[in-house]
């Protein structure tokens, strides 16, 4: 957890402990494989993935606003060649106020 919360807090200083925690949570065994802990920004299907999956189902925005949201954060991240799901999401939801909504 404690290097979750260090991944997001380089983008986010004021990050709360709590939301990470359940952004883990809510990602379960998908951390266990290297692979899948990280989102690839060039992969289209998988950036479709986020957008159908986490924007959509769990957070409520569909369409283009979670596209955008999802392209913005692969800008924002683009300098870190592994891109940790957990700080991913988490920036995604950031992106959408939907922080709050976890």
């Amino acid at each position: 957890m404690t290097d979750y919360a260090a991944d997001v807090k380089k983008y986010d200083a004021g990050a709360s402990d709590e939301t990470i925690g359940k952004i883990v949570k809510h990602l379960g065994i998908a951390l266990r494989s290297r692979d899948a802990s990280l989102v690839s920004c060039s992969d289209p299907s998988e950036l479709a993935r986020v957008s159908e999956k986490w924007c959509g189902k769990k957070l409520g925005v569909t369409g283009a606003a979670a596209d955008d949201a999802v392209a913005k954060v692969c800008e924002m991240m683009k300098d870190d060649r592994s891109k940790a799901r957990v700080t991913f999401y988490y920036l995604v939801a950031r992106e959408l106020g939907k922080l709050g909504d976890l």
